[in-house]
Order: C-alpha cells, then structure tokens, then sequence
C-alpha cells in the first residue's frame, strides 16, 4: 500500500488538558513476566503405607500443586495451555490437538507414533484447577476455572494492545503509553496537543492511486491519546477517501468522547460526527465498516480547488468528552474540559 504525503498545521482552542505530550520520552515499557516461583517451596507431609495398619510419616519440599499441574498441562511443543482434546503417545508424553497435526502424528519426545489416545485424566485434572488470568502482572486480579480462563483472556481488559500503525503490518504489542513511545521513536508518525486539528492532506495524480495511506497522526488531548487515519480505497466500484479517529484505550472507555471531522470549500461542507473506536479494533476493520467521514474522489477533488488534477484536502476537526446526566444518564456533550 503506497505511503502518500501529508501536510499538517495544528492549533489548540485551549480545551487541552494541562499535560504535555513531551513526557512521552520517558514512559515506561511493560515487562511480562511468568509468575515467580515461592521463595521457599511449602513443606508436605505424606505417610505411606507400611502394611500392618502402621505408616512412616515422611516430609520434603514439593511444588505448589497448582503450579505443578499447570506445567503438566503445558503443550512440549508451543507451550501454550492445553484444552481438550489432550493427546498422549504410548509412552504418556502430551501434546495439544493443534501440535498434533505439526508433528506429524510423532511424539516430540520419544518420536512414538501418536495414534488416537486421548489423555482423560489429565483433561479430569484440568476441570479442578482455578488459576489467575495470565495478564495477571499487566494488573488482572481475576481467578477462572481451568476452561473459563481462555475465553477470559481472549477479552481481558488488562491484554496488551496491537500497535494501531496503519502504513504497513507491525506485529509490536504493549500497553498504551509503550504504543505512543513506539509510534513517536519507530514509526515517527506526528504527534500533536490538543483538541482541535487542521490538516491538510495531498497527493499528485489522485487519479493513478486506488489505495493509499497517509502518515498517521497522534493527538493527546483530555489526558488520552487518539489517533487520527487518512486513506483512498475502492468502495464497490467508486475511489473514496476516508478519514476516522480511534482512541488508544478500550471500548468503554472510548464511549466516553466524540469527535466531527469536516471538510469544505467553494461554499459547500461535509461534516461527520461520531464516536472514536477502539484500537482494540483494527484499522482494517474499521475502514470496512465505514465509521468515518467517506468522500468520493470527485467530490475530494472538488474541495481540494483548482483544476481538480491535484488532491489539496483541508479537514478540519475537533474532539471533545461527553458527560453523563446524572439525572436521566444520558451523554451531555462537555466542550469546555
């Protein structure tokens, strides 16, 4: 997807917060880590039959049985947790169902052939385990059963986010204020303060470009970070532009702010309001679902002025935080924050 050029010029209206984007510099990385082991492993005592109704008592350090269990439950192969069906060789080595079809039916252990036996007690086992959520370090408190715990983490409030660059595929994860490092120092995308923006987005020979993607553009404003998209796509069988915002946060909490985005020129305007999506969503997604500001590539052309050779866009627009009623709860919208 071609990289296209963008011109920008941002202003504060004052409805900015207090803080400065500059701290960015020094925000902190997240560090994943697995669980620590106990600093001292807990002392069992077991008696053992001796026969005659007697027995010797014997004692000696042993792993927590959850976490002994939990690493039996641990896939040789991809080390993910294992979920049934569990497949075993016949000498009792495990491995995952999606392992299986990689190994081509050999233990990756004792490179036995595989067949179709299914390990049921370590499935049974797994049915009484409760474990924390493995964002637990990121600041998940939660405890699931074995097999609610995946589907947890699948939504987890506390996973990292996918890094919301739009100009190429980026694989980098990280919680928000690692994002903002990451798209200031790697991507070097724009990053702005305030809540009101004008920028101005070119590119020769519009006609020639199906798909292309404009710098990305960082806002900080209300103390959150939002991003601002630009692109060309064919919708059906018409070239458009689409221009959108997503906010770097979840779901919930972008439901707090709205947004407009306008453009205008020779005495007519578009205008779109609307609420800024998750990053949590992916650019793509969003883009296909048409939650933005969609202008044909005639009616660009016809903002942009002149001979309508040249793609010269002025949009315009602003972000502000709705607040609740408390009386119908309802969103008032709050524009002087």
């Amino acid at each position: 997807m071609e990289m296209a050029s963008i011109e920008c010029v941002s202003y504060s209206d004052g409805m900015d917060d207090d803080e400065d984007d500059g701290g960015a510099s020094h925000l902190p990385r997240p560090i994943l880590v697995k669980p620590s082991s106990a600093a001292a492993a807990p002392v069992n005592v077991v008696v053992v039959s001796t026969g005659g109704g007697g027995g010797e008592v014997v004692g000696g350090p042993v792993l927590p049985p959850a976490t002994s269990v939990h690493e039996l439950l641990e896939c040789p192969v991809c080390t993910n947790s294992m979920y049934p069906p569990i497949h075993q060789c016949q000498n009792g080595h495990t491995l995952c169902s999606t392992c299986k079809t990689r190994v081509h039916n050999r233990c990756p252990t004792c490179r036995q052939e595989l067949g179709d036996i299914r390990c049921l007690a370590l499935e049974k086992v797994a049915e009484s385990l409760e474990l924390p959520c493995k964002y637990y370090s990121l600041g998940c408190p939660e405890i699931f059963p074995y097999y609610s715990k995946l589907k947890h983490e699948s939504q987890c409030n506390f996973r990292p986010y996918n890094c919301p660059y739009a100009g190429s595929e980026c694989s980098v994860v990280g919680d928000i204020p690692f994002l903002v490092a990451h798209l200031r120092d790697d991507h070097k995308v724009d990053m702005h303060s305030g809540c009101t923006f004008n920028h101005r987005y070119v590119k020769s020979n519009p006609r020639e470009v199906e798909n292309a993607t404009w710098m990305l553009t960082v806002f900080h404003c209300f103390g959150q970070y939002f991003c601002l998209h630009f692109e060309a796509f064919q919708l059906g069988m018409a070239p458009v532009y689409m221009a959108f915002l997503r906010f770097m946060g979840d779901e919930n909490d972008a439901r707090n702010y709205s947004y407009s985005l306008e453009v205008g020129a020779n005495g007519r305007k578009m205008i779109w309001e609307g609420t800024p999506r998750s990053i949590r969503d992916s650019h793509r997604k969003v883009r296909d679902s048409h939650d933005g500001l969609i202008i044909q590539r005639n009616m660009a052309l016809f903002f942009s002025g002149g001979d309508r050779k040249e793609l010269k866009l002025r949009v315009t627009g602003r972000i502000w935080k709705e607040q609740q009623n408390p009386d119908t709860g309802a969103c008032i919208p709050n524009l002087f924050s």
